[in-house]
């Protein structure tokens, strides 16, 4: 195992994931980086298995950092650094492969599950995840909002669509995130992107809605 980068532009935050990382053992050896270009140093000498990314890292910026990092570790996995209202910057980062996101100041219970998860979990490929488009028919009225949703276009990701198979099957939000591999947070991060982009209040209606548009199955 390779461990872990610790890619924070911030000295204080960087160093306090250094330490909580230390402590998880699946995550040893443990390495920083203060910006894209001393990470992909650290990737080039010795591929991490796994990297702890800043969302906001100073330019180039985490999508590029993705990119360049695909091409020379393409087996590491990317887990951005984030609050769950960063949606722009988790939006740009999911497409480009990210496994998921964890707050700065995210504890050490949390992060060896999330290792754990990664660990368990195969390879992903690389390059932008595909994106399913699929134009909507014009169902019987289900509401205002969930009319104006059906009317248009709606776009969702793999992940997205994945995550509402799960609610179509009965998950909790935790038991999607076990069989994805992700964190609970992640999972909710997806569902509420879901919602908006489907109109829907609730995994009923989202659900509802999929089966309808031929979403999901």
């Amino acid at each position: 195992m390779a461990g872990v980068v610790v890619c924070h532009g911030s000295t204080v935050v960087r160093e306090r994931l250094v330490v909580t990382s230390i402590g998880v053992p699946t995550l040893s050896p443990v390495r920083a980086a203060a910006s894209v270009d001393e990470l992909m140093a650290h990737a080039r000498r010795i591929p991490p298995t796994i990297v702890l990314l800043d969302a906001h890292i100073a330019a180039p910026g985490a999508s590029e950092a993705i990119r360049r990092l695909r091409a020379v570790a393409p087996g590491a996995a990317v887990v951005l650094l984030a609050s769950p209202d960063d949606s722009a910057a988790l939006d740009r980062a999911l497409a480009l492969g990210a496994r998921g996101f964890l707050a700065p100041d995210v504890g050490r219970p949390e992060l060896s599950a999330v290792a754990a998860h990664v660990l368990a979990s195969p390879v992903l490929p690389t390059g932008p995840r595909p994106v399913h488009e699929v134009p909507q028919p014009a169902p019987p009225p289900l509401g205002d909002s969930t009319q104006e949703a059906l009317d248009a276009p709606v776009v969702l990701t793999k992940r997205e669509i994945e995550v509402l198979v799960g609610m179509s099957n009965g998950r909790s939000n935790a038991q999607i995130g076990q069989e994805l591999f992700l964190s609970e947070d992640t999972v909710k991060t997806h569902a509420r992107r879901l919602f908006r982009k489907l109109g829907a209040n609730d995994r009923a209606q989202a659900v509802a809605i999929g089966l309808r548009g031929g979403l999901i199955r």
